[in-house]
């Protein structure tokens, strides 16, 4: 299990000190969330702030665009070279295309799909990336409650990535905690974001490592 912390969660008056905490904490990916006000009702993160991000911490970023002009926002973000660049499926008219372009450009492209998005949207472009992000709270604002109805849609994901024969990543977001760690990785995922339960804890290691299923 790969562990992606969410700076969303972070003391932005102390970003610098918390970046530096999680990434010798065991962090495998640091999640970036970008909002616009516009696809969601809140701002976040711009590309001069991200750009500081990646000076103080070598852990690959994984960016996760909830905007609504998708192609506008890659651009931005592009220069920065994360690992995976997550766009929602229920925000681009064209997403083989934007995939394809991210491939071009050293990037690992990735699908985000809302809590009441079906799995079978994903029938004819599961080959096209390599990692889907299930939202398992609506996205906008940290520290809601987890969805249990991603679980099904990670099991559905898994046997949809199967089929196909495809090499694909599953990453879950929201209200993800020790308490349901392993019911996510029973179910098939391979990536867990987590932020206030990382965040409020008082050992950023302990926490990353209950979540890696490490004790």
């Amino acid at each position: 299990m790969y562990i992606a912390p969410s700076l969303l969660a972070a003391n932005f008056l102390k970003l610098e000190e918390e970046i530096r905490a999680v990434s010798e904490a065991g962090a495998d990916l640091l999640h970036i969330d970008v909002m616009d006000g516009y696809f969601v009702p809140n701002f976040t993160f711009g590309p001069c702030v991200l750009e500081k991000i990646s000076s103080v911490s070598s852990v690959p970023l994984d960016v996760h665009l909830m905007v609504k002009d998708v192609s506008k926002f890659v651009e931005l973000f592009l220069p920065l070279k994360p690992k995976f660049l997550s766009f929602h499926i229920e925000a681009e008219a064209h997403p083989i295309r934007l995939c394809e372009y991210l491939r071009t450009q050293g990037i690992h492209p990735a699908i985000t799909l809302n809590p009441h998005t079906p799995i079978s949207s994903l029938e004819h472009l599961i080959e096209f990336v390599d990692m889907v992000l299930l939202m398992s709270v609506n996205p906008g604002f940290g520290g809601q409650k987890f969805l249990p109805l991603v679980c099904d849609k990670i099991k559905e994901l898994r046997a949809l990535i199967e089929r196909k024969n495809a090499k694909v990543f599953i990453e879950v977001d929201g209200g993800v905690s020790g308490l349901n760690a392993a019911d996510l990785e029973g179910a098939g995922a391979d990536i867990l974001v987590a932020g206030s339960y990382i965040f409020s804890s008082k050992d950023y290691r302990a926490a990353i490592s209950s979540l890696k299923l490490e004790f």
